[in-house]
């Protein structure tokens, strides 16, 4: 296949919509939404009743600021109030196809519907086509990132390899015999396993047959990505969304931004009051998915962007969301996983020696590191510590036993030290 057959086309003739075109689908698909998740969802029409807001009279797109912002942390406890996920969702758990669960915890249900997740148009934008042989390098238990990537792979006509966690030799070893085409995965995951390659000695060029990489989960520079387009001869592209909603906004060949995915609405607001801000002011990303089984109206994703509207060589008309540009609060994406400061606190919380905490977070390499920092005398529980916390929080990190006193009196619970030069 050549490069050109990769960087060329459009999926969807919904990514080419004019102006007026893109207003009236977008009005009338929430228009829809409101007035189904008012009706069949007990939160939605409590929130909806509560801000006094009439679906009836939403007639035009900006009426939606009208409606509260949904915070991702509420989703902790709003799915703990009773069944159908404390009624957020409009029909029964046994309806859907899976519940996942993800860092919180925070419940995922996937529908049974075609693409439920929406990464169809972002896998063809990447470069994905009919034939490809897709190595899924993401987790398959329990969180919902690798099997949300598989849909779309069949829908394109690729075939996978659901490789998951396994160890990079591993991976590499079925990169090599297998002449896989596609990379899934996180980038920093992808510049291990170019590491451990020249480790061993495999040309990444002439003994690997990778021609193109979706990847997503984490903040990677364009050194980063200038790096691995050149050690394998490839096009890397990255997608973003959220393990709530899906696909949100995808990059295609011209590296411009995130085209926003057509099966959303996307908002850029003020993180404090929650106002809709103007193209080009960053704000906190609020989206709101047409997704009538689980509608997470307006929900505020945490993450800070802005929007970009200026003409794509793609031909794609969609505005685009501008990079990632940090976090709202003290929540860190790490290795592609959320990690709570509360979630942090409660594995702190069983071992009373430990005086004090803080996470460290570096990038070394462009790969993630983690390290744990406790503040203790004494300590002789560092392999329990470490089981436990991930066991909770799904990730090991490194541990250095400081004596008291050692940090700062004021200290973030999170610390990102990562740079993305």
């Amino acid at each position: 296949m050549t490069r050109k057959d990769r960087t060329e086309g459009i999926f969807s003739r919904r990514e080419v919509l004019d102006e007026s075109e893109r207003k009236q689908y977008y009005l009338i698909q929430l228009k829809d939404l409101l007035q189904y998740a008012y009706r069949y969802s007990e939160d939605v029409k409590k929130r909806f009743d509560r801000a006094q807001f009439n679906v009836d009279k939403f007639r035009q797109l900006s009426d939606i600021k009208h409606i509260p912002i949904l915070k991702k942390k509420e989703l902790i406890f709003l799915q703990s109030m009773g069944p159908r996920l404390g009624g957020l969702l409009t029909k029964d758990l046994g309806e859907l196809k899976r519940v996942f669960m993800s860092p919180g915890p925070i419940f995922d249900p996937e529908d049974r519907s075609d693409d439920y997740w929406g990464w169809t148009e972002g896998f063809y934008a990447a470069g994905f086509r009919a034939g490809d042989l897709a190595q899924i390098t993401f987790p398959y238990q329990l969180a919902p990132s690798a099997l949300m990537f598989e849909e779309p792979l069949k829908n394109l006509s690729c075939a996978v390899v659901p490789s998951g966690q396994s160890d990079s030799t591993t991976q590499l070893e079925i990169m090599q015999k297998l002449r896989v085409t596609g990379y899934v995965g996180a980038p920093s995951y992808l510049m291990h396993i170019a590491q451990k390659a020249e480790e061993v000695g495999v040309n990444l060029r002439k003994d690997l047959y990778v021609e193109v990489a979706f990847v997503t989960g984490e903040k990677f520079s364009e050194k980063m990505r200038s790096t691995l387009e050149k050690k394998f001869d490839l096009i890397m592209r990255q997608g973003y969304g959220t393990a709530d909603v899906g696909c949100i906004g995808y990059e295609c060949f011209h590296k411009c931004g995130l085209h926003i995915a057509n099966r959303a609405y996307v908002e850029i607001c003020h993180p404090d009051t929650g106002i809709p801000l103007k193209d080009g002011e960053v704000g906190e990303i609020v989206v709101t998915a047409f997704n009538k089984t689980y509608p997470l109206i307006r929900l505020a994703t945490g993450d800070l962007s802005y929007i970009d509207r200026s003409p794509c060589q793609c031909g794609r008309t969609s505005p685009r969301l501008g990079s990632i540009v940090g976090r709202v609060d003290t929540t860190a994406r790490i290795k592609g996983m959320f990690v709570y400061p509360h979630q942090v606190e409660h594995v702190m919380a069983q071992y009373e020696e430990i005086k004090r905490w803080q996470i460290e977070v570096t990038n070394p390499g462009g790969i993630d590191e983690m390290t744990l920092l406790i503040e203790a005398v004494n300590f002789k529980r560092e392999d329990e510590l470490l089981h436990t916390f991930r066991e909770k929080i799904k990730l090991r990190p490194l541990l250095k036993v400081l004596t008291p006193g050692t940090l700062p009196p004021q200290i973030r619970p999170i610390e990102d030290k990562r740079k993305w030069d």
